[in-house]
């Protein structure tokens, strides 16, 4: 690992263990967007084996200090919930960029990632691609079984469009992985993938 990369992750990971949020994880309480980026980053290497700095970088920043901006601040709806997406995506790369600057990456390595985590070039930009993979296997993963504990009000065609919509942004090395996932899920979330999927 390079300094400047092993600077970067510090200082990230620094910034993430001030949530005051926490998820249990193998046993251990840690701050929420802390664990998450371990999970991030996790998932990266299971699925580029030799990921690039600035992956890397992206994929432990995905949720830098997302507590500070609730969702709750944006109001109800579809049209509140992307708005704050976006406003998150351009905090958090904002923030990864004026960590990697004052670690010492030139400005345009800087400006790569915040690209990247901003996610304006999905299904354009392959490294933009790849943290969403990325981010959706630690969704389906980690978080799905929970995200339906907390939706009873959803209804089943609510459930099939949110898991479709999560299948559409992936690319095939994602599917692939997901497959690979399916069988450790849940068998009710299992019987809505297989259905969401068989259209």
């Amino acid at each position: 690992m390079s300094q400047k990369l092993d600077c970067t992750l510090s200082a990230i990971d620094q910034a993430n263990l001030a949530d005051p949020n926490r998820e249990l994880l193998e046993g251990e309480t840690l701050p929420r967007e802390y664990a998450y980026s371990l999970h991030m980053t996790r998932w990266l290497f299971a699925l580029e084996p030799e990921p690039s700095e600035r992956m890397q970088i992206a994929c432990r920043a995905q949720h830098i200090e997302r507590w500070t901006m609730p969702r709750s601040d944006y109001g109800e709806g579809r049209q509140n919930y992307y708005q704050w997406r976006q406003a998150c995506g351009r905090m958090h790369g904002r923030r990864a960029a004026e960590i990697m600057a004052e670690c010492g990456y030139p400005p345009e390595e800087c400006e790569r990632v915040e690209l990247i985590l901003t996610k304006r070039k999905l299904r354009e930009d392959e490294d933009t691609q790849l943290l969403e993979d990325v981010a959706c296997m630690v969704f389906l993963e980690r978080y799905f079984a929970q995200f339906f504990e907390e939706k009873p009000d959803y209804d089943k065609e609510k459930w099939l469009r949110i898991v479709r919509r999560t299948w559409g942004k992936m690319t095939p090395r994602g599917h692939e992985a997901a497959l690979n996932l399916a069988g450790k899920l849940p068998d009710h979330l299992q019987s809505l993938l297989k259905e969401a999927l068989a259209e």
